[in-house]
């Protein structure tokens, strides 16, 4: 394959994937707030992204069957199309309904849109392996530069969707995303570069599941990790900021939007540019994989006493204070640049133990795992919030990382 064709591709599935995530950002942050003012629990919220995770992990462990029989392209325009129907479909809510009916509706859309973002995901995670370049650290960097640039967006979603829900209101906000979208995927289907592999007709779906011990662990690992993150970032850090920032008034909800979108959106943007920034961090370069394997086991360790030492600090100190907010924003930015290294450490290990005719599988079959860990930190969230507020969130994430640490000690080199 030629150099520029590859780096079109590369570009163009980018792209794609940026918009896509720009979306799926905006799109959690619009849900959330809209519903939690709506009267929605805590555990409501969570069930409103249950569906979403499980369909994640449907679609990752078929999708990297499909993209090998079909192809990486089409996948991606799958994901591209059924995030537009998720969007129109959600216009479709009607607020007079009572909140189990909204809930089973918003779950069941949200579940569509969480297929769309996976076999997006896969697609354009999968194609890295194939265009990247082979010499020195190529793999390590366009991984980085992919994971962290997507985070990134997805932090300006995060912002994006607060803002749009105290400017332009929740039905507004969706139909635009989905326009966006639409003429997003018209580009890509008149003008889609050439260079991602067409798929192969033979591939057994039995072959979906990995044979390779090193996968698997990587795997098991990857659920606790996510989990670890989404046990408070799903559900408890906006709910807990929101109780603490607003009023009750209109105004006094518009800064609490505001400011939560903000929050939310600096942790991403941070965590997609320490991730993109982590080969360098590590010194990749040159460093063998027997080496990054004993950083990734080294790194989530360092990861696990952020939460642990958050916990009882909140618990200790009962009452919000302006003192308490600050301790609990630095200690949480702590915690997104660390999970970010853990996080691309992760991806690029899970391209180098696969092998090129297996990589969409693979990969499918690894972000699997990401989305049972989202799944499981999303139940945990609302869970551990309505019985003991953020301290517990915190408390179960360092809990949760301590079993994904115990994961990476059995990768073998």
């Amino acid at each position: 394959m030629k150099n520029d064709q590859a780096l079109a591709a590369y570009v163009a599935v980018t792209a794609a994937y940026w918009v896509f995530m720009l979306s799926d950002g905006a799109l959690r942050m619009l849900v959330l707030l809209h519903f939690h003012i709506l009267g929605f629990s805590p555990v409501q919220l969570a069930y409103l992204f249950m569906l979403y995770e499980i369909a994640g992990m449907i679609t990752n462990l078929t999708a990297g069957w499909i993209a090998a029989r079909f192809g990486l392209t089409r996948t991606l325009y799958a994901g591209l199309f059924l995030q537009i129907l998720a969007l129109l479909a959600l216009l479709q809510l009607n607020p007079l309904w009572a909140i189990w009916p909204s809930v089973i509706y918003v779950m069941s859309v949200q579940g569509l849109s969480g297929v769309a973002k996976d076999l997006a995901k896969m697609s354009s995670k999968s194609a890295v392996k194939l265009l990247a370049p082979s010499e020195g650290d190529g793999l390590f960097r366009w991984v980085a530069l992919l994971t962290g640039s997507k985070n990134a967006v997805k932090g300006l979603g995060f912002l994006l969707g607060a803002g749009l829900l105290g400017t332009v209101g929740f039905h507004n906000a969706v139909l635009a995303m989905a326009v966006v979208i639409a003429v997003i995927l018209a580009i890509l289907l008149l003008r889609m570069p050439g260079g991602l592999p067409k798929g192969r007709k033979g591939v057994k779906f039995r072959e979906v599941l990995s044979k390779n011990r090193n996968v698997n662990w990587l795997s098991f690992a990857r659920i606790f990790l996510f989990g670890a993150r989404d046990v408070w970032f799903v559900v408890g850090i906006p709910v807990y900021f929101y109780e603490v920032l607003s009023d009750g008034s209109e105004s006094g909800n518009r800064a609490a939007f505001f400011l939560i979108g903000s929050f939310m959106s600096v942790w991403i943007i941070l965590y997609g540019a320490v991730q993109a920034a982590a080969p360098r961090l590590l010194g990749a370069s040159g460093r063998p994989l027997q080496e990054l394997v004993y950083a990734a086991r080294h790194w989530i360790a360092v990861l696990l006493f952020v939460p642990g030492l958050l916990a009882p600090i909140i618990w200790l100190a009962e009452t919000p204070s302006l003192w308490l907010t600050s301790v609990v924003v630095a200690g949480l930015l702590l915690f997104g640049m660390l999970f970010a290294v853990n996080s691309a450490l992760h991806s690029y290990l899970i391209l180098a133990f696969t092998d090129t005719e297996r990589v969409t599988m693979d990969v499918g079959f690894y972000y699997m795992a990401n989305a049972t860990g989202r799944l499981l930190g999303t139940v945990l969230s609302g869970l551990s919030y309505q019985l003991g507020g953020l301290p517990l969130c915190l408390a179960t994430a360092a809990l949760i990382l301590l079993i994904s640490y115990f994961g990476t000690r059995r990768l073998a080199i």
